[in-house]
């Protein structure tokens, strides 16, 4: 049996998936959006009334104290602890560029820029594959002892998966960087499994994204919690000004108790609508959930999925494809989770599409 097909295998994959697929490559064209995970009727107006009044400060070049002292007030961190950056994305090309890995592991099913930010920078790159009949479940003695750099997604994009904060610390260790990408932990009600706030890991390195919640994509606004160490490290790898000044407004502001307290409530929101979601993905024959989704999404596995995800375009609505996950294959789509209104809509197309898959 080849090593790609052993269950939990660690693998050093031959070329596949296309990295560099992304949810919004499935959208446009006046479709309903359930394939790009940004939490929809957002920013909201509070928020576009502060960047909007950033416009005037625009000649001045930006300054990021502000910004970085409410991030680490939020994650009870030092400021020396954190660092800014355009987008969270960013942060996997900072990694790449500055880190020396003789073996970095990738935990897949997960984002795929991670990887595709090391392999341009010329790592070669492990795939450690979670499968899907162990509900996508990380057991923390997979990681090879080796591995000097591990990646992994908390939760997991697209699996939905919230990893134990015990079993990823077991996994940090001295001569080793462990990167969590925390990307979609605002949307987990209490962020019960998060490590943001965790400052002492060894080696450990903390994204998180402004993206998901707040609906700021194309702001490009992100930061990762570190040791003061590996924080300057990575800030000599930026650019001189990486982050504009709206996105620093917008780090503070949504730092903010009532932006928290906002976010909270969104959280709890998303996880309402999420289960509406799951029962209603539990009527329709075929369709199949593995594992417990935690997060504003939901992966789904049915025979013929990409022609189901092409009726459902006719049929007015968009959703992520998974063949270019590795570990994933044509038969999987992402959904992202949305108002009760708009999912009862989806789940009558998506009954539809697939009643049409076994004619």
């Amino acid at each position: 049996m080849p090593a790609d097909s052993l269950p939990g295998s660690a693998d050093i994959p031959p070329p596949g998936p296309d990295l560099r697929h992304h949810g919004d490559r499935e959208v446009g064209g006046g479709l309903v959006d359930l394939a790009v995970n940004v939490r929809a009727g957002t920013p909201p107006a509070w928020l576009r009334e502060r960047l909007a009044a950033t416009l005037g400060g625009l000649a001045a070049y930006p300054d990021g104290r502000a910004a970085r002292a409410a991030v680490a007030r939020r994650h009870r961190r030092d400021p020396a602890e954190v660092l800014l950056t355009a987008g969270a994305a960013e942060a996997f090309v900072l990694l790449a560029r500055a880190l020396r890995p003789r073996h970095a592991l990738v935990v897949h099913p997960q984002f795929t820029e991670p990887e595709a930010a090391l392999r341009d920078a010329g790592h070669p790159v492990e795939r450690l594959l979670l499968r899907p009949e162990q509900g996508f479940r990380l057991d923390p003695a997979q990681v090879p002892e080796e591995a000097d750099l591990v990646v992994v997604g908390n939760p997991t994009n697209p699996t939905s998966v919230l990893h134990p904060a015990a079993d990823l610390t077991a996994l940090a260790r001295p001569g080793r960087t462990l990167v969590v990408d925390e990307a979609f932990a605002d949307t987990v009600p209490g962020e019960p499994e998060s490590l943001a706030g965790r400052a002492g890991v060894p080696g450990l390195v903390v994204l998180r994204s402004l993206t998901k919640t707040w609906g700021l994509a194309g702001l490009r606004i992100g930061y990762l919690l570190a040791a003061p160490e590996t924080v300057a490290l990575l800030a000599a790898a930026q650019p001189l000004w990486p982050v504009s000044t709206p996105a620093l407004v917008a780090a503070e502001a949504c730092s903010s108790p009532a932006a928290l307290a906002e976010e909270a409530a969104a959280a709890v929101s998303t996880a309402a609508n999420r289960a509406h979601l799951l029962r209603g993905l539990a009527r329709i024959p075929g369709v199949a959930v593995h594992g417990e989704p935690a997060a504003s999404f939901v992966l789904i596995r049915l025979a013929g999925a990409d022609a189901v995800r092409e009726r459902l375009r006719a049929l007015g609505f968009a959703v992520r494809r998974g063949d270019t996950f590795p570990g994933l294959g044509a038969d999987w789509l992402r959904i992202a989770v949305r108002d009760r209104e708009t999912t009862d809509a989806f789940l009558k197309a998506l009954e539809s599409a697939q009643s049409h898959s076994y004619i």
